[in-house]
């Protein structure tokens, strides 16, 4: 019904989605279409504003890149007060077309949908930040813009080897220029995972009471796989015979098994007795779609705030917390590595520096003090 309402609230002759500035808010005009009502909604802080006919975004960093993500095909107008602050505009350089060959180059190569985006984005967002053609495009211009992204975007480490990454595999792997190489990769954070405790991954759980939502969640903490793959499992990935989960396709185009658990199995039958999935395990709105990464996120923040869990989390935390349950029950890391599906064993070594499997045994000196009360006195 408020979709109905806003068909006629909209302005029936706009036809380019309009980016301007409102104090602290930046306001997006958008034509009437149900889909930009869907986009806009993907993007936290979202607020509608019925008598003025626009939506209003918190102006916060990576708010503004969001939107040109989410309306990454679409024709948009940007008021040249945003402009100024080098927003990445698709329009900006060389047309909506512009980097049509990277595109087929990638899909070529079997990268997947996410990265392909991703490799367009950083391309597109060179050409709007330097105001130049691909063909002017020098060393001086990337360096520049890894600067912009690192210093005044504050993009994390993997942000900026994945920007680097898109511009090599351009402008070095099909172009041919060299100046890509001399760019050197910055060190990467050596930030320790988010680990929820046995207690905690319990409350969550318990805290859903949606047979679909929980049956997800429990398969995803019960094989530690990560939300790309969980979303797209396939009724006949499940091998309750043999007790594994056949995950294809997942990172690195590698397809695994990995265990089956049976508590999550009882709970999948219950879910298959009043669902009765066909094509996806998890069906979304339309039932030729599996459900959305976005929805899944949005199942654990409700869950979390039901089990009043106040750490910031995401899926992938339960990914984490499965991994580290492990190591602090015993099982040895090559395993760990196999059933995640990490190529390498460092990889799988950071969970041994969040295990409190060692580091509980260990008593603090604090604690074999002999200490008096009241101060000594």
């Amino acid at each position: 019904m408020f979709d109905n309402i806003l068909e006629f609230a909209y302005n029936k002759d706009m036809k380019n989605i309009e980016i301007s500035k409102d104090n602290s808010r930046i306001k997006v005009f958008l034509p009437y279409n149900p889909s930009y009502i869907a986009k806009i909604k993907t993007i936290k802080g979202y607020r509608w504003h019925p008598k003025e006919k626009y939506w209003s975004l918190p102006d916060t960093d990576g708010t503004q890149d969001m939107i040109l993500k989410v309306f990454e095909r679409e024709k948009i107008h940007i008021d040249p007060a945003l402009q100024s602050k080098k927003i990445p505009s698709p329009l900006v350089g060389e047309g909506e077309g512009a980097f049509e060959d990277l595109r087929r180059e990638l899909v070529s190569r079997k990268y997947s949908y996410k990265t392909v985006k991703s490799y367009i984005y950083y391309n597109r967002d060179l050409l709007s930040f330097t105001e130049k053609n691909r063909s002017e495009i020098n060393d001086s211009d990337i360096k520049d813009y890894l600067l912009y992204l690192a210093e005044e975007k504050q993009s994390a480490t993997s942000t900026l080897n994945q920007a680097i990454n898109a511009l090599k595999f351009y402008y070095g792997t099909m172009l041919k220029k060299k100046f890509v190489y001399e760019v050197k990769r910055p060190r990467k954070d050596k930030k320790l995972p988010v680990v929820l405790s046995k207690e905690e991954v319990a409350k969550i759980l318990s805290s859903v009471y949606n047979i679909k939502h929980r049956a997800l969640l429990m398969l995803v903490y019960s094989a530690g796989l990560r939300v790309g793959e969980v979303v797209k499992l396939k009724p006949e990935d499940i091998d309750s015979r043999r007790m594994l989960m056949h995950i294809k396709g997942a990172k690195g185009r590698k397809d695994r098994y990995t265990m089956l658990s049976e508590t999550a199995l009882k709970i999948l039958r219950e879910y298959w007795q009043e669902y009765k999935p066909v094509k996806w395990l998890f069906q979304g709105a339309k039932a030729d779609r599996y459900i959305s990464i976005r929805t899944v996120q949005k199942i654990l923040e409700h869950a979390c705030q039901n089990a009043g869990i106040k750490k910031e989390i995401t899926v992938h935390t339960l990914r984490h917390s499965f991994a580290t349950h492990l190591l602090e029950g015993g099982t040895d890391l090559r395993y760990i590595q196999e059933l995640l599906g990490h190529a390498h064993s460092k990889t799988t070594e950071i969970y041994t520096h969040v295990s409190t499997k060692s580091i509980g045994k260990i008593q603090s000196p604090l604690d074999g003090l002999n200490l008096k009360q009241g101060g000594g006195k």
